[in-house]
């Protein structure tokens, strides 16, 4: 079995500005040749969009193909001197297109150290396929890693696993918190209604001062009625 190679690099770059002024176009393409160190092509429209107002045979960009130590040497430059420069990089991912071949969507040309950055005249992005001999994704991946190639590492699917053991204790836990205040907040409830039940009992049970005062003055009065009777007779 022989191992994959890279058989080509093709860089492209979108000048769609250059319908209306062909100095983009030249601009484009002096800093497309210094990225690549080589003369690009340039792209012409193949057909007419009446929206976009672009007519069949329009410039619309630019694009060079390296081969051989050119695309080795290109490559290098990309993973060791380039790719650092991104702001914010975090890695690549690892979108192959199902055949071992791989594209890398670039922002900003000024990424290059070729690129004099005061002499940029506009910030224009780049696409860079890179095809490979690989016959399958998992191959084209184990090589360009092999290049050292950044991209961002996958979890494997123990972790995956685990990670997802480990939200779904979480969320259990959680819902045996809340659970469990619920339940106290009810019996804490259920309390309350019960001494008010008792204290309301309570009241009922003992009568009140006046009534007790009210039934203990009767005999007195009674008795009093009595004797003032007797000294009558």
């Amino acid at each position: 079995m022989q191992a994959p190679k890279v058989q080509k690099i093709t860089v492209n770059m979108g000048v769609g500005e250059a319908k209306q002024d062909s100095k983009m176009l030249d601009a484009a393409a002096g800093q497309l040749a210094q990225i690549a160190g080589q003369a690009p092509n340039v792209r012409l429209a193949r057909k007419s969009i009446a929206n976009f107002k672009l007519r069949e045979g329009m410039p619309v960009g630019l694009a060079v193909t390296l081969r051989g130590d050119r695309a080795y040497e290109f490559l290098d430059r990309l993973m060791s001197v380039a790719i650092p420069r991104i702001r914010d990089f975090r890695g690549l991912p690892a979108n192959f297109d199902g055949r071992g071949n791989y594209t890398i969507g670039v922002r900003e040309q000024i990424i290059f150290p070729e690129i004099d950055y005061d002499a940029v005249d506009q910030i224009r992005g780049l696409d860079i396929a890179i095809t490979t001999s690989a016959a399958t994704d998992e191959e084209g991946h184990a090589l360009l890693s092999l290049f050292g190639m950044p991209f961002i590492d996958k979890p494997n699917p123990e972790q995956i696993a685990a990670e997802e053991a480990a939200k779904a204790a979480e969320d259990a836990a959680k819902r045996e918190a809340a659970e469990l205040a619920k339940a106290e907040l009810s019996e804490s409830e259920s309390a309350g209604d019960g001494e008010e039940a008792e204290e309301g009992e309570d009241a009922a049970a003992e009568p009140s001062a006046d009534a007790t005062e009210e039934t203990s003055d009767e005999p007195e009065d009674e008795a009093a009625n009595d004797a003032a009777e007797e000294t009558d007779q």
